[in-house]
């Protein structure tokens, strides 16, 4: 169980499930795969979904409370506790989200696939830390940090986005109720160090399961029901809670989520004939990203006058840009709920965020292993 918590290997699974789900997509398998993901499971008259959408909308929420709980910690007690520590890599993290979007748009600006606009904003938490971790050894707290807080900010920017954009039709109704159904179970986690912990814990698994039926049946995107646990939880059983489905999450849950969505037929066209999606998300991710950050985050400096004993150098800020160039899980999710309606576009949009992912991973690995040689060399000139 380790090894799942470490921050290297689930990274690999997880580039290992996204490779798989491409090969099979594209290999005599393809039938057979595309039937099991598109086969439907659920009680009749309550809910029905298919495979892939009980991984998407069910498993995912999942790993959104874990991503929550790892949120609510860095509000209230980590790097995100002060606004003087969360200043820097929010207008950082702005930049990241803001270039994305107008390259994106520069290439993909039409009527048919504007949409997918929301795409190239997301950082992959786990991709980002498994590269610091693999290429990293030497870099300052400082950085680590930096580049830690502009991950759970973007992700922040993906969780908002999905809530307020892929949100239509929405049923009060069940809304209030999964209002109710979330006061229940915050009550409820903050009983379990008491004599009624049984009930707290049957109380908390009934009110959890009833929180996401009613968010999914509301017209709210599923996975939004995990975010919301993950945020009112009492913070250490949130934080046991976390560490104890953390290995599952990612040796399951995070694997099977990039196996699904890379199920993607590569289209036998020419370069020329891919949709502006492909070609927006391609961009947008690795080269958006890092003009973005390295821009906004050396504005930033500036204009909040960091000491330049405290600054972070350039090669730092870009270094952070391409990890923040790793989309991933929230883009692949975010491309599937911006092209929903067509399939075509959507699975171009996917090879985008795979492709525009692989580009950030390489030129992260080089960068951060250029910060890092570069701080180890320092050391001894400075002790």
């Amino acid at each position: 169980m380790s090894l799942l918590r470490s921050a290297r290997f689930p990274a690999v699974l997880l580039l290992l499930a996204a490779a798989a789900g491409l090969v099979l997509a594209n290999s005599p398998l393809r039938d057979a795969a595309f039937a099991v993901a598109d086969a439907h499971l659920g009680i009749p008259g309550v809910v029905d979904l298919s495979v892939r959408h009980w991984i998407s909308d069910g498993l995912l929420a999942v790993f959104f409370f874990v991503a929550a709980v790892e949120l609510q910690f860095e509000l209230t007690s980590g790097q995100l506790a002060s606004a003087r520590r969360a200043v820097l890599p929010a207008i950082a993290a702005a930049g990241g989200v803001l270039v994305p979007v107008a390259l994106y748009l520069a290439i993909a600006g039409t009527p048919a696939t504007s949409a997918g606009w929301p795409i190239p904003t997301a950082t992959d938490i786990a991709f980002a830390l498994g590269v610091l971790a693999v290429f990293g050894r030497g870099l300052p707290p400082a950085v680590r940090v930096f580049l830690l807080a502009l991950a759970i900010l973007d992700d922040i920017v993906g969780i908002v986005f999905i809530a307020v954009l892929f949100t239509s039709d929405v049923d009060t109704a069940m809304l209030l109720l999964a209002v109710v159904l979330v006061v229940v179970f915050a009550v409820c986690s903050r009983l379990l160090d008491t004599r009624a912990r049984p009930i707290a814990i049957a109380g908390l698994a009934v009110s959890a399961l009833g929180t996401w039926y009613a968010v999914h049946e509301s017209g709210v995107h599923a996975t939004i029901a995990g975010v919301v646990l993950g945020l009112v939880m009492a913070q250490q059983p949130a934080m046991r809670t976390r560490h104890a489905i953390e290995p599952w999450v990612n040796g399951l849950i995070l694997p099977l989520f990039a196996l699904c969505a890379a199920l993607v037929t590569i289209p036998a066209v020419s370069a020329g004939e891919l949709s502006p999606a492909f070609w927006g998300v391609l961009v947008a991710l690795p080269l958006g990203k890092i003009i973005g950050i390295g821009l906004a985050g050396g504005l930033a400096q500036r204009i909040l006058r960091v000491a330049p004993s405290e600054r972070l150098a350039a090669g730092d800020l870009l270094a952070a840009g391409a990890l923040g160039g790793i989309g991933f899980t929230v883009s692949l999710l975010l491309s599937e709920l911006a092209f929903a309606g067509d399939p075509g576009i959507r699975d171009q949009a996917t090879l985008g965020v795979l492709a525009g992912s692989a580009i950030s991973l390489v030129a992260a690995g080089i960068l951060v292993s250029w910060r890092a040689w570069h701080h180890r060399r320092r050391v001894p000139a400075t002790s």
